[in-house]
């Protein structure tokens, strides 16, 4: 019982992050954020992975435009989408969103992969896709035709097929580098990529001052050091497939904070539709583990 604790702390700390996502909305530009926390990221990490690293340059050296190209999608792409999806969708719709990642992974896998789903996950598939456009649209499917959908949950819509097919990748390409090289390598060629992004940013929208700091920190200490340790060491002794259950929790505990913290409200809708979202997911889940079975 003792090892759900990592899996269960990432989520924690996975769902702050979505509050710090909705907060920094206003105060500091997607780019500038998802720069710093980079920044602070590899600074931190340098620590104790540079040297391991750089004596095991020579695979490196082999999978370095994998290793690019990954680290675009999880922590440039992703991160800048997440951001901006806050300013225009509820900390709860994107967290409800965020934990479609396993089903989207198992639809990508289908599309990258030509794995063929088998008919329990096209069920939940259809489920989740209901209760989402269920969530989106307020309790109102027709409005959608209408245009009547927030950008911030297409965005993060987005963001999650993004991280899908990160996911999709790193398990199709099985870099042979240990779980922190794989992180540490991926943010610094994240931040490579967001060198030009932040130089684009407006001089007043890229601050950093005491609005700014906070979030900062969390997003590139506890959101990118402490939650890649929390979830490898939870898959390390739990495995992948257990450990991608308590993504279902993610929307119990952002929902929770928002209500605290950003004073959200939970209507009929987020009940409703999440819950159908969630049960989709659960279903594909179920599909994975008899496929692995």
């Amino acid at each position: 019982m003792k090892f759900w604790f990592f899996p269960l702390t990432a989520m924690a700390l996975w769902a702050g992050n979505v509050i710090v996502s909705k907060v920094a909305s206003g105060i500091i530009a997607p780019p500038a954020i998802t720069f710093y926390r980079l920044v602070v990221a590899v600074s931190l990490m340098s620590f104790f992975v540079a040297i391991p690293a750089w004596k095991n340059r020579g695979t490196i050296k082999k999978v370095l435009p994998k290793l690019f190209f990954l680290g675009f999608l999880s922590m440039a792409f992703y991160q800048c989408l997440s951001y901006w999806a806050a300013d225009t969708s509820t900390a709860t719709n994107m967290a409800i969103i965020t934990a479609l990642t396993p089903l989207m992974t198992l639809l990508m896998s289908a599309l990258v992969l030509r794995d063929h789903p088998k008919p329990i996950m096209l069920l939940g598939a259809a489920l989740a896709l209901i209760g989402t456009l269920y969530l989106v649209s307020e309790g109102n499917v027709g409005q959608l035709l209408k245009g009547g959908w927030h950008q911030g949950d297409l965005l993060m819509l987005t963001a999650v097929a993004s991280y899908a097919l990160y996911s999709v990748l790193l398990k199709h390409w099985k870099l042979p580098l240990p779980a922190w090289q794989s992180t540490y390598l991926q943010a610094m060629a994240a931040l490579v990529f967001m060198i030009p992004m932040v130089l684009l940013v407006p001089a007043g929208q890229a601050q950093i001052n005491t609005r700014s700091l906070p979030l900062i920190l969390y997003a590139g200490i506890l959101a990118s050091v402490a939650l890649p340790y929390c979830w490898i060491k939870g898959i390390e002794y739990l495995g992948p497939n257990r450990c991608s259950m308590t993504m279902n929790l993610l929307p119990v505990f952002t929902a929770g904070l928002a209500v605290v913290i950003l004073h959200e409200h939970l209507d009929a809708h987020h009940l409703i539709g999440g819950s159908a979202a969630l049960l989709g997911v659960m279903l594909s889940q179920l599909s994975m583990a008899q496929r692995n079975a």
